[in-house]
């Protein structure tokens, strides 16, 4: 299968749109968590992702393994740590931040199961990225730490790990499929995939809430539920990972992964403008060099490349 080295300007628009919406994704969970179970939420997410789009969208030509480790990575593994995690305190634009540790993920699972080489400029960039990563979240502003919760942390983390460990999905998926001549739709696996996470999702809400709370908290959705629902369903979910499985199949992981370190930029600033958490001048600067570290992890040119074993 061709891969290509260097990235369109049509699809780095797409992506910086992906992580824009994906950004302000995280304020929308924390207004959907005020009135929605955080698994339940999850659940809803993904029902209404799967139908009725199952109907018209079709079946992917890939195995079903692949389909149902994609489900249970993304949907149950990273989702349902992440909704737990801002359930129990985490804070939106702190959690958009620490989510983007994925990125370092992506790039050694995929030289260790793909075998990709790890460009010496991409190192660089990851740990200028990195460190902007740590200046946006050692502050929460006015000179005080936002104090989080180490469980809801390390959820946070466990979240950004199984995302990673899905874009690797995509690729063994991606190389399977081309292999029989024929081309995966990450629209149609985002779409079927979805099946897989509301069962084990809703044994999870049914372990932490009970069904009487679960249907109380259906009957009663409001305005700001049903907004957040719909935007994790067509924004978040069939637009931003239908897109971004694209990108990774068109590209090498570790080109496409560190572009979602923009992601804290957008999070940041929406979770300061709708939830007025603050944003220090520390963060400001943690933001600039994160963008620091993306240009010099996709665009700078350093002859050495290497390969993590």
């Amino acid at each position: 299968m061709y891969i290509n080295e260097k990235m369109s300007k049509k699809d780095f628009i797409l992506a910086f749109l992906v992580v824009t919406v994906w950004g302000a994704n995280f304020t929308v969970i924390k207004l959907g968590l005020n009135g929605v179970p955080s698994m339940l939420l999850a659940v809803l997410r993904y029902v209404f992702t799967a139908f009725p789009a199952v109907f018209f969208v079709k079946r992917p030509a890939m195995e079903w393994k692949y389909c149902v480790a994609y489900g249970l990575t993304v949907g149950v593994g990273q989702f349902a740590c992440l909704f737990y995690a801002m359930g129990i305190g985490m804070p939106a634009g702190i959690a958009s931040v620490v989510l983007q540790s994925q990125a370092l993920f992506t790039i050694l699972f995929a030289s260790v199961f793909l075998k990709e080489d790890v460009k010496r400029r991409q190192m660089i960039g990851l740990v200028v990225a990195l460190l902007g990563l740590y200046l946006i979240g050692g502050n929460g502003g006015e000179g005080e730490l936002f104090i989080i919760p180490t469980e809801a942390f390390l959820l946070t983390l466990a979240a950004a790990a199984f995302w990673s460990l899905s874009n690797i999905v995509v690729k063994y998926a991606a190389k399977h499929t081309d292999s029989k001549g024929e081309k995966l739709d990450m629209l149609s696996v985002v779409v079927w995939s979805s099946l897989v996470p509301p069962i084990p999702l809703m044994g999870l809400a049914l372990m932490f809430d009970s069904s009487q709370t679960l249907l109380h908290a259906i009957s009663n959705l409001n305005g700001l539920s049903v907004f957040a629902i719909l935007y994790l369903v067509f924004l978040a979910t069939l637009f931003g990972y239908g897109t971004w499985g694209d990108l990774l199949v068109k590209y090498p992981a570790g080109r496409v992964a560190p572009l979602s370190l923009l992601v804290p930029i957008t999070g940041l600033i929406t979770a300061r403008i709708v939830l007025e958490e603050k944003l220090a001048l520390q963060q400001w600067l943690g933001c600039i060099v994160v963008i620091l570290g993306i240009l010099i992890s996709n665009f700078a040119r350093v002859p050495l490349k290497v390969r993590l074993k």
